[in-house]
């Protein structure tokens, strides 16, 4: 399909939820080093995700590899970060996963779906590590005035809760 809509993401995301194998080969899209592959892959991965979180469970190590990766599309980064922050991520990564959620808050550059959804990742993480909500309060005051109102929105959100 040429078209790169909600439509066709939806159909596509549904077809991977049909069964293992079809959920598996969309995963494969996802990873794949073809760039226009995975970026059009990752909208569907993160909506079939949402409805099948058990196909993903085999995965979240590789969606946690994406994040430090460079050479993928925002997209790839942006529909990981969006499943992370709805999955229980194995305690064994949440290292990794606060450092590549404070790193992208902290990037002036980095698109604002990923920092709101590195966001929610961060204080779904501070339940399990309160330690990190002061540094999490802090980066998110010191960037308030330079950041979007999509930004402001989540980490008023964010900050209402861990305060």
């Amino acid at each position: 399909m040429k078209e790169h809509s909600l439509e066709n993401t939806d159909r596509i995301a549904k077809f991977a939820c049909g069964s293992k194998e079809h959920f598996d080969e969309l995963m494969q899209c996802f990873l794949s080093n073809e760039y226009r592959v995975a970026q059009r892959a990752a909208w569907a991965v993160s909506h079939a995700a949402s409805k099948k979180p058990d196909f993903m469970a085999g995965y979240i190590k590789v969606l946690v590899g994406q994040l430090s990766r460079k050479d993928v599309h925002a997209a790839v980064i942006r529909n990981s970060v969006r499943i992370l922050q709805q999955t229980d991520i194995p305690t064994e990564l949440h290292g990794e996963v606060m450092n590549a959620c404070f790193s992208f808050i902290e990037n002036p550059a980095t698109p604002v779906a990923i920092k709101a959804f590195s966001l929610t990742t961060l204080h779904n993480l501070s339940k399990v590590y309160p330690e990190i909500k002061q540094e999490l309060q802090l980066i998110i005051e010191e960037r308030w005035e330079l950041e979007s109102a999509a930004f402001r929105s989540r980490a008023k959100k964010v900050l209402s809760s861990i305060k």
